[in-house]
Parts: structure tokens; sequence; C-alpha cells
């Protein structure tokens, strides 16, 4: 009896224990480049993606920046749309996914390909406990959504993305307590912010206005045309 009293009270000790938090990681979503094809057949002004790589060089850039802030052997993980780069390495006849998984090994990164907003769900929340010290999104978005491809299956339209009201399927406790969350598409700050922070309660810094990446070839994170924000009504 004494002996059962004992296991009772271990077992109920571990149970009521504190989770174990995980090594902190950095998290980078990129998503997927427009094809050629649509984006030719549209105004100047309108187009979008001449380069390829718009997303791929700001993440390897935020790993950079991440390892100079938080330690050479930080842990990154980078979740890439894939498809979309299978589209447009199909369309510029080069082999984009080889070179974004040589980006990653290079880096030290671990490499998950996604495929959509479920996908990136599941990623996340795959995370150890209080482990993502930083999230980025790097990818077209608007007000409501991450657009994980944009004009790639359809001209100047989406066929895979993250939905603000699919945020609240992410695991708020895979976030650390001081979390830093960033997105660097168009708009995400007029609405899915709100949404975000309602989630995982934690703010994200959100555009409002549009975001440029031609700053890239000046070796400078993606600018804003209008205002980094932190919160938005909804």
């Amino acid at each position: 009896m004494k002996t059962l009293l004992t296991i009772l009270l271990i077992t109920l000790t571990i149970s009521l224990a504190p989770q174990k938090a995980g090594a902190s990681e950095h998290v980078i979503l990129a998503g997927g480049p427009a094809l050629r094809k649509w984006e030719n057949l549209r105004v100047e002004r309108d187009r979008h993606d001449r380069w390829w790589a718009n997303f791929i060089r700001a993440s390897t850039m935020r790993m950079d920046n991440i390892r100079v802030a938080y330690g050479p052997k930080s842990k990154i993980i980078w979740l890439v749309h894939k498809s979309g780069y299978v589209a447009r390495g199909r369309e510029d006849g080069k082999p984009y996914t080889k070179w974004i998984a040589e980006q990653a090994a290079k880096r030290g990164a671990k490499l998950i390909w996604v495929k959509g907003g479920p996908s990136v769900i599941r990623a996340i929340n795959s995370r150890p406990t209080r482990s993502i010290t930083t999230f980025d999104f790097f990818g077209h978005s608007n007000k409501h959504c991450f657009l994980l491809d944009y004009s790639s299956d359809i001209i100047g339209a989406c066929t895979s993305w993250l939905h603000e009201k699919e945020l609240y399927k992410i695991k708020a406790s895979v976030f650390a307590p001081k979390a830093i969350c960033k997105s660097w598409g168009c708009h995400s700050g007029e609405s899915m912010n709100a949404y975000w922070k309602a989630a995982t309660g934690k703010e994200i810094i959100g555009a409002r206005g549009k975001t440029d990446y031609a700053a890239l070839s000046k070796g400078k994170m993606p600018a804003i045309n209008g205002s980094w924000v932190f919160r938005a009504s909804r």
C-alpha cells in the first residue's frame, strides 16, 4: 500500500510539473514568387518578382542578422513554399529548389518545405514548448492573408495562403515569453496583427502600406512605403 501511494504521488508530481521549454529557435517563413508569364502581361507599375529570389535573399539576410544578434549557433527553422519555386524554376530553367536547399545547408538552417496554410501551422506547432524566439514572414500578403503564392497558378491571384482566421490553430505555447514576430509582407499590419495577437499572445510587427524588396540590392532588409505597426483593430 505504501509503495502504491508513493507511485501515485510521483505520477501526480510529474503530471503537474510545467513542461520544460525547448531550446531557442528562430522560424522564418518564405512564400513563393510570381511567374513572369503572368506578370509580363500586366502594366509595368503592377508587375511583381522580376527576381525570383526576393523572399529567399531576404530570408538569408535575416538568418545572418539572427546569428549576429543571438549567436553563431542559433537554431533556425526555415519554412519555404516549395511549389512556387518549382514552377518558377521550370519557367526559368533553373534548379531553384536545389539552390534553396544549398543555402539552408550553408547557413545551418533546418529546411522544411510547406505547401499551404495547414502545413505551415503543423510545422509551427511541431516546435518545442516556448522555443520560438523570433518569427519572420517574407512573401506577398494582403491585410487578411499571408499569400504563400501569388500570380503563380493564376494571374494576379493566390491559391495557397494562411488566412488570419486560421491563426487560432497555432499553439501559443510554442512561443517564448518575449518572442519577436514580424511580417515583411504588404498590408499585414492592417488586420492580421490583431488575429495573431489573439491566437499566440504575442505582438507581431506588420506593414500599414506596401513593402519594397528593392532594398535587398543595396544589402538592406525590405523597406516600408507606409509605417510599421504592432497591432490593428478589428
